[in-house]
């Protein structure tokens, strides 16, 4: 009995000190997807703020902000100039925003302007069709946009010179396409809008990321030609072949994770960034990577902050190479 006691009192006293470690409580939080229903980062948002609700993180159920515009430069502005110091506020984030922000596409803003909690996965980008399209193979639709750039339209849920732009670039550029300026990117709100057009056969393929296309993908309304990854998927995203087994040595990982207003206090920023990683460690996280072929990685604090930094300046030499900034 005095062990029982003595472990229930050590136990309160841990509650006590874990709830004490922030003055900050959460209350009415917020979660804003710069893009329009159905791409990666309204996946980010829903799923995250559902798990962060039934893991009683947060009080109530996380409201969810659909924000589209600018390749999320509408969002990043918003949040600058209107919710800088809002503690209760998340917004999705991608390798799709340090792309924009590598390439000054979020009208003057910088990467220092707000702050950057977790990274909580890794979403790889995919190459799909529609399932009745020609290209039976990621070398007929290579060999197609060679033979005539203009034929192709190839559209993706990023603005143009955005992540799903770039990686169709790197993927002809390791086909050995010189001048890949000229292949035809159509940008859209959202992946999944990009998704429509291609099921209504008004473009011939799609540059998005696995989570985007999974639903899709199982009810076999499209094909996936390649999983830009260093190797296969496990589960059932294994029989996409990588394109680099089928000889273009690209890889296009996005991460997916969060940032926060620039003036968000220290203790509410200690708290989102304490609570991500106990999410990113959950079960019910684990499970939801699982089934939407996120990779695990973890980046958290201030070494979050210099990838951020780094990524963006590779990013930035990266598109000078392919001539999309000077």
């Amino acid at each position: 009995m005095k062990v029982r006691t003595l472990a229930t009192m050590v136990a309160t006293l841990a509650l006590a000190l874990v709830g004490s470690a922030f003055a900050f409580s959460p209350n009415n939080v917020e979660c804003i997807a710069p893009a329009d229903p159905g791409g990666g980062w309204d996946f980010t948002c829903r799923s995250v703020g559902k798990i962060l609700y039934d893991l009683k993180d947060v009080p109530q159920p996380v409201k969810v902000t659909n924000m589209a515009g600018g390749g999320g430069g509408v969002a990043y502005g918003y949040v600058i100039s209107k919710r800088n110091t809002d503690n209760d506020l998340l917004v999705a984030a991608s390798t799709a925003t340090t792309t924009r922000l590598a390439q000054n596409q979020f009208a003057g803003m910088t990467e220092n302007q707000v702050r950057w909690v977790a990274a909580l996965g890794a979403d790889f980008g995919v190459i799909t069709v529609a399932k009745d399209s020609p290209y039976q193979s990621l070398k007929d639709l290579v060999d197609a946009i060679k033979a005539d750039p203009t034929a192709v339209n190839i559209g993706g849920g990023s603005a143009v010179g955005g992540w799903d732009h770039l990686k169709v670039l790197l993927l002809m550029k390791a086909a050995g396409m010189t001048d890949v300026k000229g292949v035809k990117y159509i940008s859209f709100n959202s992946g999944g809008n990009a998704l429509t057009q291609l099921l209504g056969n008004h473009i011939q393929a799609v540059t998005g990321d696995i989570s985007e296309i999974k639903g899709q993908l199982e009810a076999g309304n499209i094909r996936a030609l390649a999983i830009l990854s260093d190797q296969r998927l496990p589960g059932d995203l294994a029989d996409i072949p990588t394109a680099r087994e089928q000889g273009y040595d690209v890889v296009g990982a996005n991460w997916r994770g969060f940032y926060v207003p620039g003036g968000m206090s220290d203790d509410a920023f200690g708290f989102w960034q304490d609570t991500m990683q106990a999410l990113y460690q959950s079960d019910e996280w684990k499970a939801a990577m699982e089934q939407n072929g996120l990779a695990p990685f973890w980046m958290g604090g201030s070494a979050f902050n210099d990838f951020v930094n780094t990524q963006i300046a590779d990013l930035r030499q990266l598109s000078k190479e392919i001539g999309l900034i000077q």
